[in-house]
């Protein structure tokens, strides 16, 4: 697994991280389906990719707070095609990734979530979203086609 290191002259320069985290979203999708697929497919980041994951916060009352991704979330979109060619190359370049497809708008717990994706062959997905993370060069490449979200 890669590893995601700053790279930093000094603590006023900015930080430029070696890895991407990123979504792809389908570019017709609902406002409140493009929040409730970001907040799903970004949470398993961390579970498999550790590093991701920066300190616990804590306010000026010693308040803590849980840990966030330590780097920024980048938000891109395209076509239902986009989406299919940048899974294949997610694939190909065995990038952790995590996927939503259609049909999981229509279920309400996990383990019918993951029958869903379970009983469609990696090919026929029908995707609405998805997160990869790794090396910023490969993320770039699986991406390629996509536009940033505004």
């Amino acid at each position: 697994m890669t590893t995601t290191t700053e790279t930093t002259t000094d603590e006023s320069a900015p930080v430029r991280f070696d890895t991407k985290i990123a979504v792809l979203l389908r570019d017709d999708l609902e406002t409140w389906q493009r929040l409730n697929v970001t907040a799903f497919v970004v949470s398993g980041l961390g579970t498999v990719a550790p590093e991701v994951i920066g300190e616990p916060y804590a306010d000026a009352d010693g308040t803590a707070y849980l840990p966030m991704f330590r780097q920024p979330v980048l938000i891109f979109e395209g076509t239902k095609e986009t989406l299919t060619t940048a899974h294949g190359r997610a694939l190909s370049r065995a990038l952790p990734r995590a996927v939503f497809t259609s049909d999981l708008f229509g279920t309400g717990n996990d383990r019918d979530n993951r029958a869903a994706v379970r009983a469609v062959g990696a090919d026929q997905l029908d995707l609405v979203g998805m997160a990869v993370y790794g090396p910023r060069n490969a993320v770039d490449k699986v991406l390629k086609g996509a536009r940033m979200h505004h």
